[in-house]
């Protein structure tokens, strides 16, 4: 993986994908998908957001490839599309919760690895026992 700073098309890759979660609207989609699938009338109830808005999010949430869609009978379901998604949208609220919420914690980052340094030996010293 490289590190933003090492790549302008990088940094302008994940500045595209943070344009779609800042986004008010969509933002409370996917914080009310974090508790699990719902239908298209269950996020309407719970954000309040309305149909026509509703359906535009959805779409552009679809496009961005941030949600997935299953279909029964006349209901589409509507859930988060991976745990990458989940852990954005809990450390967004996190970050910004004022009930003291904790971010979700990232892996450790890769550290790069760096030229070994050199071996002085010190005579008579056991080789277990050199200093570094």
């Amino acid at each position: 993986m490289t590190a933003i700073y090492e790549s302008r098309d990088a940094a302008n890759a994940a500045t595209e994908k943070l344009k779609i979660y800042a986004q008010p609207q969509r933002l409370m989609i996917l914080s009310n998908l974090i508790a699990g699938e719902r239908t298209v009338s269950e996020i309407d109830e719970a954000t309040g957001i309305g149909q026509p808005a509703l359906s535009q999010q959805l779409a552009a949430l679809r496009r961005a490839e941030l949600v997935e869609t299953r279909r029964m009978a006349k209901q589409i379901y509507y859930r988060l599309a991976n745990d990458t998604v989940m852990a954005c949208v809990r450390n967004i609220e996190a970050m910004f919760s004022k009930n003291g919420a904790r971010p979700v914690a990232a892996k450790a980052p890769v550290m790069r690895p760096t030229a070994a340094p050199a071996i002085r030996s010190q005579p008579g010293a056991a080789k277990f026992a050199q200093i570094l």
